[in-house]
């Protein structure tokens, strides 16, 4: 056993320093980073948060992309799709399309991917089977979903989130290796096939015999090569000299670069440069007095000023954010609560933030400089962030700053990652800030979702990170999810009705859209996306691919 054991990791040592010495054909491979941030181990869509980037994608696909650009779900493996009522909905898939290896791909393969997660509950969308009944096949390309309680908002998600598997394969493999493995040499219905891998990149080769050829056009590059970048100065050297065609990091210094650097590509010409990806939130600890007085949290919303922060922080990369969060995408937008904002809404303004301190009771008792409670008692706000994420260890000590200068104690806190993501779960702060689940989807109701997470339970694993307990705003985003999409005018209603309870108690003040970073070089491919030709939103995130990356790469010219 020893002697094997040996041999395997002499043999996975040689396969990754083989994978780093191999050079590729420069016109035929895009290098690409921004997605991976340690050596691959895991190809397994059962756990896309554990995944090298491009496992879900490029790899295996889902019945559907969604293309935030046009808010469009994109038929992929699906041919089609439509509610058959209110409660069934139906899915066409396309003819002709096989696995890696050759086989069909059919209805029951979509079946087993659902049913599945029946048989073993700790698959993450096993959860569709609190509302979901039944799978029916009536044919090899029919699949008929028939819910319970349909959660329309939910299902328009995973409808381009959960990838399908093939049932020949993973129908053999035990319930810890479903779970657990590592699933290398992984045999999907994508575009790209698991070439190899080393220590610090992911080795993608092109299939060319991918039943999407025919209906989306072939991928223009043969290889790519996705690579772990030490930092992120180190990203921007290598975009600089074209080692790096596509970069999905935050680079600071890119709109001085641009002025001088010709080749550097990037959405937009000039500010912000990039798209509004996801909303920073400051969340609250609203169990802890006095931050579980809504009164202190909404004075403290107009005490901030974001712009400061987009402008000193991110050089113009990145844009303030409106009052509710809501990514300035077509997808959101349409439902904005305006009539909300206008009533309870708010803005920069130091004076109102005063006023309003004043009015809730906290006042100067003691004349150190910072205010104390209504009942007398002296209290400080520390903002956390992870040690290492400059851009935000700069943004809270602004925002520390703009407390104190309305009177309020606060101080910018930087634990390490794993103590700052603990504490965050298990509520042990006072402020922190996080856009964990504010990215861009088909829906607000993710966001919503994320930042009202309920039920309440001593680790809140899933968002609203400062506990904020009302059952009344909880009921309104099941009613949301509940909703059919295309009624806009009654998901609007609903929206309304969310935005003003979130305004009147500001458990977590919305600060900036953090960016879909995209910067590129055209030294060597040429082509890419921007705000003049967007016909692909420009990132190659894990579990993002379906929303723009693919198409990005069949888009691409030499």
């Amino acid at each position: 056993m020893k002697k094997v054991f040996i041999f395997a990791l002499v043999l996975l040592i040689f396969s990754s320093m083989f994978a780093a010495d191999v050079v590729y054909k420069r016109d035929e491979t895009l290098y690409a980073g921004g997605g991976m941030w340690a050596p691959p181990s895991n190809w397994s869509p059962i756990t896309p948060w554990n995944a090298v980037t491009g496992t879900v994608g490029l790899l295996y696909e889902t019945l559907f992309n969604y293309d935030p650009l046009t808010d469009t779900l994109i038929p992929w493996l699906a041919e089609s799709g439509k509610w058959t009522s209110n409660k069934t909905y139906e899915i066409k898939l396309r003819k002709g399309m096989t696995w890696h290896d050759g086989h069909p791909l059919t209805s029951k393969d979509v079946k087993f991917t659902y049913e599945l997660a029946k048989q073993i509950p700790e698959i993450y969308y096993s959860p569709v089977w609190n509302w979901l009944a039944k799978i029916d096949t009536p044919d090899d390309y029919t699949v008929v979903f028939t819910f319970s309680s349909p959660r329309y908002h939910e299902w328009s998600y995973d409808l381009y989130q959960n990838p399908i598997l093939p049932e020949h394969i993973w129908a053999k493999k035990s319930k810890d290796d479903v779970l657990t493995g590592a699933n290398e040499k992984a045999i999907g219905s994508g575009a790209y096939l698991f070439e190899t891998y080393g220590t610090d990149r992911m080795i993608y080769l092109r299939n060319d015999n991918w039943w999407g050829n025919k209906v989306f056009g072939q991928p223009k590059p043969k290889r790519i090569v996705y690579l772990t970048v030490s930092s992120n100065n180190v990203a921007l050297g290598m975009i600089m000299k074209g080692e790096l065609d596509c970069s999905n990091f935050f680079l600071p210094g890119i709109p001085t670069l641009k002025k001088t650097y010709t080749d550097i590509h990037t959405w937009f010409d000039k500010e912000p440069y990039m798209l509004s990806d996801n909303t920073a939130y400051l969340f609250f600890n609203t169990t802890i007095k006095p931050l579980n007085d809504p009164n202190l949290r909404r004075a403290l919303a107009y005490a901030i000023d974001p712009t400061i922060i987009a402008k000193n922080v991110y050089e113009g990369q990145v844009l303030p954010s409106n009052n509710v969060g809501f990514l300035p995408i077509k997808g959101w937008m349409k439902f904005y609560p305006e009539n909300a904002v206008k009533q309870y809404g708010f803005k920069y303004d130091p004076k109102t933030a005063r006023s309003l301190l004043d009015k809730a009771g906290y006042k100067d008792v003691n004349k150190d400089g910072y205010r104390e409670a209504p009942d007398g008692s002296k209290f400080k706000i520390e903002i956390s962030v992870p040690y290492g994420w400059t851009d935000w260890m700069e943004s809270a000590k602004i925002i520390a700053a703009q407390f104190v200068q309305v009177g309020i104690n606060a101080e910018a806190k930087f634990p390490d990652y794993s103590k700052y993501n603990d504490d965050l779960i298990s509520g042990k702060f006072s402020a922190a800030i996080s856009n964990s689940g504010s990215q861009m989807t088909i829906s607000p109701w993710t966001s919503f979702n994320w930042l009202f997470n309920s039920p309440i339970s001593e680790n809140m694993y899933n968002g609203n990170f400062g506990k904020y307990n009302n059952q009344k705003l909880f009921d309104l985003v099941t009613q949301l999810n509940s909703t059919p999409m295309d009624d806009t005018a009654a998901n609007k209603k609903v929206i309304e009705q969310i935005a003003e309870i979130f305004l009147k108690d500001m458990p977590a003040i919305p600060l900036w859209y953090n960016g879909m970073w995209f910067e590129a070089s055209t030294q060597v491919w040429k082509g890419w996306p921007s705000e003049k030709t967007p016909y692909a939103y420009p990132t190659t995130w894990g579990g993002r691919w379906q929303t723009g990356g693919v198409m990005m790469l069949i888009g691409l010219k030499q």
